[in-house]
């Protein structure tokens, strides 16, 4: 619906003329048509080889693919008896340098698995540090 000059943005409305101090109008940039997403990580997911989002599309498709690695992480965590602690995504934007467009530039996953497996030597360590952290905190100073 478009109420006088007013674009419906749902419909994919995108300016004829270039934005003062951009060399293109969104419609006619090369950068935004000629941009790839690849994933550089060792996980079996999408966009291992680099592959051509549209800025319109840009957001949906990057957040679909930061949850497959939040996916893989509680299943990696499950298959091996842990659990997973935290799970956060970050996703990042930018603005087209030719024609001003704002789109999603990429994301970032981070996830933090516990196992309960004892004689893995990173739970060792972080068992140490926490009875370090502990030591003296239940201290009577009457007696």
């Amino acid at each position: 619906m478009n109420i006088g000059n007013i674009p419906n943005f749902n419909s994919g409305y995108q300016p004829a003329a270039a934005k003062p101090g951009y060399e293109s109008s969104p419609a006619d940039c090369e950068t935004c048509k000629n941009r790839k997403y690849q994933d550089g990580s060792n996980e079996n997911v999408s966009f291992k080889s680099a592959a051509h989002i549209s800025p319109s599309e840009s957001g949906a498709r990057v957040r679909a693919h930061e949850a497959e690695h939040v996916s893989n992480a509680y299943a990696k965590a499950a298959e091996k008896g842990g659990k997973v602690v935290s799970a956060g995504v970050t996703i990042r934007t930018s603005v087209c340098p030719e024609c001003g467009r704002v789109f999603t530039a990429g994301g970032e996953t981070r996830t933090t698995l516990k196992y309960p497996n004892e004689s893995n030597p990173y739970q060792k360590n972080q068992k140490a540090l926490d009875a370090a952290k502990y030591t003296g905190a239940n201290v009577d100073y009457a007696a």
